[in-house]
């Protein structure tokens, strides 16, 4: 993941509710998986292994954030556990097995947490900085500007 990405998800999190915590983890998991895949492609081994090793990671967090006090997590622990098993065979065998099958599973959960987001309530991080997407031109560049309207004072304390 390069710098601007890594911007962005940061952004991302910083505004998230809960349920949209679950779509951001699911979209890394994701992009593990393809990079993985097209790593075995290559055969390149130790970037396969890394971006599988971090997909499993994602996988931990999301097994561990389940709550069985409702019925769906059992549900849900069985798909995580059939998408482990796969990423383990990959990295033991290193070669593909069954990715795209898991990127399929993945797919639908992250379709279905994005629409549970849209009713959920609001960001997680109460006092993070909110952020109006803003852009400035300056010499030769142009710049991001995050205004906090919380904040009237501009940086000089009232």
């Amino acid at each position: 993941m390069d710098k601007e990405s890594k911007k962005i998800y940061t952004t991302r999190i910083s505004q998230a509710n809960r349920s949209e915590l679950v779509v951001i983890i699911y979209e890394l998991m994701l992009g593990s998986l393809t990079e993985a895949k097209e790593a075995l492609d290559r055969e390149d081994f130790d970037t396969a292994d890394v971006e599988l090793k971090r997909a499993q990671g994602f996988l931990c967090e999301l097994r561990g954030s389940l709550d069985f006090q409702f019925p769906v997590s059992y549900r849900l622990v069985s798909l995580y556990r059939y998408v482990n098993e796969q990423l383990v065979k990959s990295i033991t065998r290193r070669k593909d097995v069954n990715l795209d099958s898991c990127e399929r599973v993945l797919k639908r959960l992250k379709q279905s947490f994005e629409e549970i987001a849209k009713q959920d309530s609001g960001p997680v991080m109460e006092n993070s900085q909110q952020v109006y997407a803003g852009l400035t031109y300056g010499k030769g560049s142009l710049n991001e500007v995050a205004i906090d309207p919380g904040n009237i004072g501009r940086g000089y304390q009232v």
